[in-house]
């Protein structure tokens, strides 16, 4: 089977994007991978063909999408993304008969896009649905559903109806995402749409790792549970919150706080530290992939943190980089979120809403105090049984398999 990848960004000799594994899981599988990605100015990589990994990649020169870029800006690259797209396959991949197209979201741009290859080569479509656009930016108050922002909504809630529409199969990555995309758009046939989550390859079973290297290292008490939490540090993931568990948790002796990650509200980490200096706290913007590794391998608990106004039921996949490790996790986000349910329910978790500061201390207490050997076995169990690459491609496969 021929398939097409498209995407905002695709893996680079420095960084790994997160669909390569599932891709290599395809490659591995006897398909045949195109991805075709955008290609920023300054990122590094040479336009048009190569190959990588057995998959041959087409990356197209667009405008600057990702990082730091002024909302304007961004939102004029977006939209220009599917013209440069469409021109770039019908140069380089004319000649290839496409049995299946893979998009995730974002962007919701690419439409015209699938629609031109779905209709010239007659491949199927299969959409994952990792983010529900535009809700998601009226939610953080980025836009709204009335005035001149009301128009802006309108546009992309246009785009986003046609991307369903032109979608054979749509994978979402939990069953509250499911339930909140038929509420939502009820002309979407119920039964294209199923669960295909986040997955990650399944490594060798972490052992728990009882040096003490780390915390020698950093200065961190060897009785304190360390809690990690490593990623985007955006208006998605509630910064603000965040600072606040930090500020009344400061003097915990006994517990410790790693805080890896950047992003557009990483300065209110930086300026929390300057200020309070908290003893228990470590921040650092940046480690190299190796480092971060062994720094997460050593914490007792992952944290995972989403803002409260999301109506849309968000499904972060640093989840999988914490459980596939066999490590618990505290999950603070808003009520659409079914991750923390599925967390507790299965044994690996705790949860806390995150716009309640107590709830979070409660929350940190409750899972400090657990047995976090036994829930870091649950969370490995769940994640063989749910998150793996290969369960992802199966899922997907058995709808053009039958064909």
């Amino acid at each position: 089977m021929n398939i097409l990848f498209l995407s905002l960004s695709f893996s680079t000799s420095k960084r790994q994007e997160f669909y390569d594994d599932l891709l290599e899981c395809f490659v591995q599988n006897g398909d045949k991978v195109y991805a075709a990605c955008a290609n920023e100015k300054g990122c590094g990589e040479k336009p048009g063909l190569s190959l990588y990994k057995g998959m041959t990649v087409l990356r197209i020169p667009t405008g600057q999408i990702t990082g730091e870029v002024p909302l304007i800006k961004k939102g004029v690259a977006t939209l220009l993304m599917d013209y440069q797209f469409k021109s770039a396959i019908k140069k380089f991949l004319k000649e290839i008969k496409i049995d299946l197209i893979l998009y995730p979201t974002p962007p919701i741009t690419l439409v015209n896009t699938v629609s031109y290859v779905k209709k010239v080569t007659g491949a199927h479509t299969y959409l994952l649905l990792k983010d529900i656009f535009p809700q998601n930016a009226v939610d953080l108050g980025m836009i709204s559903k009335t005035g001149i922002k009301g128009l802006v909504y309108k546009f992309f809630r246009k785009k986003e109806k046609k991307f369903y529409s032109i979608s054979d199969y749509i994978g979402c990555m939990s069953p509250a995402n499911v339930k909140y995309l038929l509420e939502h758009n009820p002309e979407i046939d119920k039964n294209i749409v199923e669960v295909c989550p986040n997955s990650i390859f399944k490594t060798e079973k972490k052992i728990s790792n009882e040096s003490n290297a780390i915390r020698e290292k950093y200065n961190i008490p060897l009785g304190a549970v360390l809690f990690i939490y490593g990623g985007s540090l955006g208006r998605p993931q509630g910064i603000d919150f965040l600072v606040k568990c930090l500020n009344k948790e400061k003097n915990n002796k006994k517990v410790f706080f790693i805080i890896i990650g950047n992003g557009a509200e990483a300065n209110k980490i930086r300026e929390f530290m300057g200020c309070e200096n908290p003893s228990n706290v470590l921040y650092m913007n940046h480690l190299p992939k190796a480092e971060y590794q062994a720094i997460a391998d050593q914490c007792d608990v992952g944290m995972i943190f989403l803002d409260y106004h999301f109506t849309i039921p968000n499904f972060p996949s640093r989840m999988l980089n914490y459980i596939s490790a066999s490590k618990p996790i505290l999950v603070a986000t808003d009520t659409a979120c079914d991750m923390g349910d599925i967390a507790e329910e299965n044994g690996f978790g705790v949860k806390c809403y995150s716009n309640d500061v107590d709830s979070f201390s409660e929350a940190l207490e409750r899972i400090a105090k657990a047995d976090k050997k036994v829930m870091g076995e649950h969370a490995w169990k769940f994640f063989c049984e749910n998150y793996t690459v290969e369960r992802s491609r199966d899922i997907i496969l058995s709808h053009f398999n039958k064909r």
